[in-house]
């Protein structure tokens, strides 16, 4: 079975922004890709890259705009993607920056997409790949994508560097002088996406590297197993309300009792995951201190502050206002206490 890909919500809040900006209705968009207006502000929730797509496609109808994605990447830049982008943009030399950007795609920003690169007769072949099944929104996530291939490219080469060939997957592309126009260059269409230019552009350095280093750079993907992709897909559907059973084995392609068997081969029950999903977010909340504990039940879904603070004490064995004054004094007593030079 192949698990839906995730991707970091970084693009929410610049497609809500590019939505506003033109006339469109932020709150229409979001709902029609079945997004929370929430994940705006949490740029490092993953959420699902089919609805990532579904977003792109939304938005760009919504304002009537084929050439948004195109616009968003290139005018957030590959600087805008995080410990991604961080982690590309300390390359010495673009053929180093290319080979990052391909090799930790996975680990930093998204899963189910590849990137591919390989130099052939004098040539080099710098490619992007959605690996899952989208039927919506596939060639938008490909415009988008090129526009940051060809941001991080420009860095190194020139803001009027334009390459050999810039390639679109599909046998139509809607609107194409409106995107072209976008990217600065002209699209072909082919069996894959990608950028094509010349071997020794590879060499260009670096002009204004950033601090990360290759230490920084995580190795482990981003989801790799069923349990890992339901409790980030109960972390989303928690902004809006407590998921039930169905939605979330829909989201992974199960019907709920296949979903329930491969669960309970891991030996794990929908009501035990749940249970580690919430009991994780109600730490995250409580180390918040503007957040009450009401709005903490609120937030997670139960009734009351009483029904939130009963389900608390059996996590923890103390009460939700206990365990954040404990956790005060760890952070800034105890732990300052016992090291004073922090």
């Amino acid at each position: 079975m192949t698990l839906p890909g995730l991707t970091k919500a970084r693009s929410m809040g610049p497609v809500a922004d590019a939505v506003e900006q033109a006339g469109g209705n932020v709150a229409r968009v979001f709902s029609s890709a079945d997004l929370s207006l929430k994940l705006i502000d949490q740029p490092e929730r993953l959420i699902p890259l089919r609805d990532q797509l579904t977003l792109l496609e939304c938005a760009a109808r919504e304002i009537a705009d084929p050439a948004l994605p195109a616009r968003l990447s290139l005018q957030a830049g590959v600087s805008g993607l995080g410990a991604y982008g961080d982690y590309i943009l300390a390359a010495t030399h673009l053929e180093a920056a290319i080979g990052r950007a391909s090799l930790t795609m996975g680990s930093l920003l998204q899963s189910s997409t590849s990137m591919q690169f390989y130099v052939r007769d004098g040539m080099a072949h710098w490619c992007y790949v959605v690996t899952e099944r989208c039927d919506v929104g596939r060639q938008k996530n490909e415009i988008l994508a090129l526009g940051y291939m060809m941001d991080l490219t420009r860095r190194f080469l020139g803001r009027t560097w334009v390459p050999q060939q810039a390639t679109l997957s599909g046998s139509e592309l809607q609107s194409r002088t409106q995107v072209e126009t976008a990217l600065s260059t002209d699209v072909s269409l082919g069996a894959i996406a990608g950028l094509v230019f010349p071997e020794e552009e590879l060499a260009a350095a670096n002009p204004k590297r950033s601090a990360c280093s290759a230490r920084e750079c995580p190795q482990e993907p981003i989801v790799d197993d069923l349990v890992v992709c339901v409790e980030h897909l109960i972390a989303l559907a928690l902004l809006e309300g407590r998921p039930s059973i169905d939605w979330v084995a829909a989201r992974v392609g199960m019907s709920r009792r296949s979903f329930q068997r491969r669960l309970s081969e891991r030996g794990l029950t929908f009501e035990m995951v749940l249970r580690t999903v919430l009991e994780r977010e109600a730490e995250y909340l409580l180390a918040d201190p503007r957040c009450s504990i009401s709005q903490a039940a609120y937030e997670l879904g139960y009734a009351d502050a009483a029904h939130f603070s009963r389900a608390f004490v059996g996590w923890k064995g103390m009460s939700p206002r206990t365990w954040r004054a404990a956790a005060y004094e760890l952070k800034n007593g105890s732990y300052s206490r016992r090291h004073p030079g922090r």
